[in-house]
């Protein structure tokens, strides 16, 4: 019997099970009994299903699957030596190592096709890039050169193993020096190199923002809303809220409820409430944005969110996933305004146990917009001067919640849960974009109370999603790699602590990690820890947060700035109104989301980084000659990484400026030793350290060792 509906299980199943040889598009087709008005339809699908990855085609041959050709997808990672490893798609598989010669054009982050060509025992696979299914480079951001009458830009973000060419009539109003946008229109298999043309001239290196344009364009991430999206949100935005909108909903206009966000925050996704009843007993309200009401499934501006999938913070802006009418206007719980909500109302026992809890839509006006230091003033009972209405009853809500948090978070540690406690760099600019200091970000009760408070607020979803088989995207944290873990029971060793030998749980990462709290190698160890995770990841498959010690875990509390929370407020909406039927995109494309979701998280996340660490170095550049303390952070055999106390980054102390002796560098015990002196360096020494070369290019420290190790016991083996 023919169909008029080819589906993707179907040729799955059938390849599955022809596994003897590659079928062709039209044997495929007939076996499948595809009818003739359907094969162009059959082909289509074929082709989006190679271009994922699913099937895998002969150059002029049949389908198969990718397995059988020893082919797999995945994702490019490539190291600074210029080879590379691929990530398969596939759960629980070994990265394929893949030699800078057998890349063909792939770059650093393409989805790719390795095929498998050697198995060592105690190895990596090693094989060959055999397909680009999808390029993560469409565009850098680089300098503009012409020289004897060939122009050509110079990547620096990314940075590219090659020069990008660009001909004569390519290269728009880009003058010598210019730092420029260009499309990559080809990448040149077996030619000379990548070809492109200049789209955009951002500036001259050195004026202000340009840099951090730079990192924003070469990480291919956007920048504008398509002017249609600004139409709509400003249609939105007009309309406001009507009284039709307030029907069915609870009216929480009565509890006190205010946000906590950094003091430059410009979208407030998240309110807070708590009063006290009569018996002792709390309502504890979480109440989130509802921008699934505004953002409808399929519009222009959904269509915009799903593809940006994040917010992106940089040191010196942010670029919004939603257009301003939305995440800085009628979505966010601004001061003396109704705001539309999706609440958590908690009931809580007067010992701190949650007994129930509600999910309600709800309106809600907020009476205050704290910052973490203004909501920490009035935690200590600092903070009052009188002025602010009702601050006395701000204080009280705010000792309610701090009280429940700590308890929320005693439990949360008795369970396991993981507090790296990572101080994260705060650069301070001047009006011209200069960074003129470097600080650690202070971490305050009042961090720590919307914290909890929000992972409770995720953790509910996501329970309530397993429960009533919800269609979600959870956020998972899958355990560790076994062959990280063994890294760090090796540095763990090194201070006296222990792993088990295997089975390590949070628990188990958690008690290593404090034991470390207060001492120099603090930092040192929560990073090394951090590096052994694996990263976590948005998935329609709940494998639980494995940090969190949580078996279920889904991002709910940030829907102006997060697709994921999004997507789960439009399955959660759903079932408080008792909707049947088809919720949105089916279980293949939820996937598909999840996983571009992840990967624009990832993208937004470098792109962050990269700003801060462009800003440290310039920071840096002024402080040549000026001296540092610091923590030997990693041992190589060509010298010794220090990370810097003041500016929380790394700079190298090369092997080559250590002149009192030949340096002998153990791998297994981390140490530079000296032949001679036997003095001896490791991981978690402290050291005194001159900076003697900045490379803003590069992004590259140099140090010189003035001093250290700092304790005498630890100069000698």
């Amino acid at each position: 019997m023919s169909t008029d509906r080819p589906d993707r299980r179907a040729i799955l199943a059938h390849l599955e099970r022809a596994g003897d040889r590659p079928l062709p598009a039209r044997e495929l087709a007939r076996a499948l009994e595809v009818s003739k008005s359907s094969y162009r339809t059959f082909r289509r699908l074929l082709s989006d299903m190679e271009a994922k990855g699913e099937v895998f085609r002969q150059r002029g041959g049949g389908y198969g699957l990718p397995a059988r050709f020893e082919a797999q997808p995945g994702r490019l990672q490539v190291t600074r030596g210029g080879d590379g490893f691929v990530i398969l798609d596939e759960a629980g598989t070994e990265d394929v190592f893949v030699p800078a010669r057998q890349l063909d054009t792939a770059q650093d982050g393409d989805r790719v096709v390795v095929r498998v060509d050697r198995r060592r025992p105690g190895r990596n696979p090693e094989g060959r890039i055999v397909r680009i299914l999808e390029r993560s480079v469409e565009q850098v951001v680089g300098t503009w050169h012409r020289h004897q009458g060939v122009g050509y830009v110079v990547p620096i973000e990314p940075p590219l193993r090659t020069r990008v060419l660009v001909a004569g009539d390519a290269a728009g109003d880009a003058s010598e020096g210019d730092v420029v946008l260009v499309e990559i229109v080809d990448w040149g298999k077996g030619g000379p190199g990548p070809v492109g043309r200049v789209t955009r001239v951002l500036g001259r290196p050195g004026d202000p923002g340009v840099d951090v344009l730079a990192v924003l364009l070469g990480h291919q991430l956007p920048l504008d809303f398509p002017p249609d999206v600004v139409a709509e949100a400003r249609r939105v935005a007009r309309r406001g809220i009507r009284p039709e909108d307030l029907a069915q909903r609870e009216d929480l206009r009565d509890r006190r409820t205010f946000t906590i966000d950094p003091a430059d925050a410009r979208d407030h996704d998240d309110a807070l409430s708590a009063r006290r009843h009569p018996d002792g007993s709390l309502e504890i309200g979480v109440h989130i944005a509802d921008v699934s009401f505004y953002v409808k499934r399929g519009s222009a501006l959904d269509r915009e969110a799903a593809e940006r999938a994040t917010s992106i913070y940089l040191v010196d802006r942010v670029v919004p996933m939603l257009p301003e009418e939305l995440s800085g206007g009628l979505c966010s719980l601004v001061p003396d305004e109704d705001r539309l909500v999706v609440s958590i109302l908690y009931d809580v026992s007067a010992d701190g146990a949650v007994r129930g809890r509600r999910i309600v839509r709800g309106v809600i006006r907020s009476a205050a917009r704290l910052s973490y230091e203004r909501a920490q003033a009035l935690l200590e009972g600092t903070g009052r001067d009188g002025a602010a209405e009702g601050e006395d009853d701000l204080a009280r809500t705010l000792s309610l919640l701090a009280g429940f948090a700590r308890r929320l978070r005693a439990r949360r540690e008795a369970a396991g849960a993981i507090d790296f406690g990572l101080p994260e760099p705060q650069v301070e600019l001047d009006a011209r974009g200069e960074p003129v200091a470097i600080r650690a970000r202070p971490r305050l009760e009042a961090h720590r109370l919307v914290e909890h408070l929000m992972i409770l607020a995720n953790e509910t979803v996501a329970e309530l999603g397993q429960d009533e088989d919800l269609p979600l995207v959870y956020r998972i944290h899958e355990p560790p790699d076994p062959e990280r873990l063994e890294g760090l029971r090796s540095v763990a060793g090194l201070f006296g602590a222990q792993l088990p030998a295997e089975d390590v749980g949070p628990a188990d990462i958690a008690r290593l990690v404090q034991a470390q709290q207060g001492s120099p190698r603090e930092f040192l160890v929560s990073m090394v820890a951090l590096r052994s995770m694996r990263q976590a990841r948005y998935s329609t498959r709940n494998a639980g947060h494995f940090g969190l010690a949580s078996r279920a875990y889904a991002h709910f509390t940030s829907p102006i700035r997060r697709y994921p929370d999004l997507l789960v407020h439009r399955a959660i909406v759903r079932t408080l109104e008792g909707r049947t039927g088809r919720a949105g995109p089916d279980a293949e494309a939820l996937e598909e989301l999840a996983r571009h979701c992840s990967v624009r998280e990832r993208r937004a996340e470098e792109a962050e980084r990269d700003s801060v660490e462009l800003k440290t170095v310039r920071y840096m550049e002024r402080h040549l000659g000026d001296e540092f303390e610091g923590t030997i952070s990693g041992v190589t055999g060509f010298g010794l990484f220090v990370l810097l106390d003041e500016v929380l980054t790394e700079g190298l102390v090369r092997v080559s400026s250590l002149r009192d002796d030949y340096y002998v560098h153990d791998e297994s015990t981390f140490t530079l030793t000296g032949r001679r002196s036997r003095r001896r360096f490791r991981l978690g020494d402290r050291v005194r350290v001159a900076v003697v070369r900045v490379d803003g290019e590069k992004r590259e420290i140099d140090l010189d060792l003035r001093e250290g190790p700092l304790d005498p016991a630890d100069r000698t083996g």
